[in-house]
């Protein structure tokens, strides 16, 4: 895996992580990579700082980091099955009668393949890779 930080046109920054450089030239020619912010399709490589081995700053807070990412993928795990209905796999079936207002919107889970959650993306439906349970993946 491979981490870029990115900015759209509008100058917002975030991180993407792809599976190697190739992906992510792919995902940007054919406009996948979208904006969290402001849904910009516009999107391309920030400047970044390399990553020194050895460097002294960096050894002290990566542990600190790796809990406050674990710690806050947990939190939203919890929080989207506390607060959402899991609709298996009828996840893009169900999301797009919500989209298209067939049905009432609400907080919805589940599984989609990812051809499927492609397709929702490509229609303008927002979805998002719900992270695994880490403590259950450890086991």
């Amino acid at each position: 895996m491979i981490v870029y930080n990115l900015r759209c046109k509008n100058s917002h920054e975030f991180e993407g992580w792809f599976r190697d450089s190739a992906a992510f030239d792919a995902q940007a020619e054919s406009g996948k990579l979208v904006c969290p912010l402001c849904d910009s399709r516009k999107v391309e490589k920030a400047i970044m700082a390399p990553a020194v081995a050895g460097a002294r700053k960096a050894d002290l807070t990566a542990p600190e980091e790796m809990r406050k990412m674990r710690q806050f993928m947990t939190g939203l795990r919890k929080h989207v099955l506390d607060n959402a209905e899991n609709v298996g796999r009828n996840f893009a079936e169900e999301a797009r009668k919500i989209h298209y207002g067939e049905i009432e919107e609400r907080p919805i889970y589940g599984e989609a393949t990812i051809s499927e959650a492609v397709e929702l993306t490509e229609e303008g439906i927002a979805v998002a890779h719900l992270p695994p349970d880490l403590d259950e993946a450890a086991n």
